[in-house]
């Protein structure tokens, strides 16, 4: 029997329900990507990239409904979906879900949900629909700092200035971000970041 795509939603009073669609999608769309900031650094060719923040994953797809052979309202299946936009009384905001089909598990929360009906009886009640529906991901903070490897930056290190270095360039070999050089200025006691001794000893301190 071919198993079937559900969602599974967690309500603000604590109650659990599950929504089983009528018809399996013929293919999903998983999207991922980054946020960077852009520094422009006088002298250089190119601006330098800095990590912002990682954005959330997205899955997408088009579920098909069509409740025709019964003649029955295709709203009454499709509401359950679109419903998941509605904000919960208990939590002030729209549930977590979580869509599982096979090996595919993605917690979410719904993002937009469009409804194109197509066949109609001739009282004009729908019958088929298609809902292009767009989950994004849902992590707490806590389950994002312990997935998430944080090693660079975060112990005191000792460097030797060397002749020509200014400190955004060290902070951007260090911490990846040209713009952290106040750290070390402030660390080092330096009042003017212009003027560096060559072979001076440099604490870079570790990033909060």
């Amino acid at each position: 029997m071919l198993e079937k795509a559900k969602i599974f939603v967690k309500r603000g009073d604590g109650q659990k329900e599950t929504i089983e669609v009528l018809f399996n999608p013929s293919e999903y769309v998983i999207e991922k990507g980054n946020k960077y900031s852009w520094q422009e650094i006088p002298g250089l060719s190119t601006p330098v990239a800095q990590f912002v923040s990682g954005e959330s994953e997205k899955l997408t797809m088009d579920l098909f409904f069509d409740t025709s052979e019964k003649k029955e309202d295709v709203r009454n299946h499709s509401s359950k979906i679109s419903d998941l936009l509605n904000i919960d009384k208990d939590l002030h905001a729209p549930p977590v879900c979580e869509f599982r089909w096979g090996t595919v598990s993605f917690k979410g929360i719904l993002e937009s949900v469009s409804q194109k009906f197509t066949m109609f009886l001739s009282s004009g009640k729908p019958v088929r629909a298609t809902l292009n529906v767009s989950f994004k991901k849902w992590q707490s903070i806590t389950e994002q700092f312990q997935e998430t490897p944080r090693q660079s930056s975060d112990r005191t290190k000792q460097r030797t200035l060397k002749q020509g270095e200014e400190l955004w360039i060290i902070a951007s070999q260090e911490y990846e971000d040209p713009a952290c050089w106040r750290e070390i200025a402030i660390a080092n006691d330096i009042d003017n970041p212009r003027i560096l001794e060559p072979g001076r000893q440099l604490k870079i301190p570790r990033l909060e």
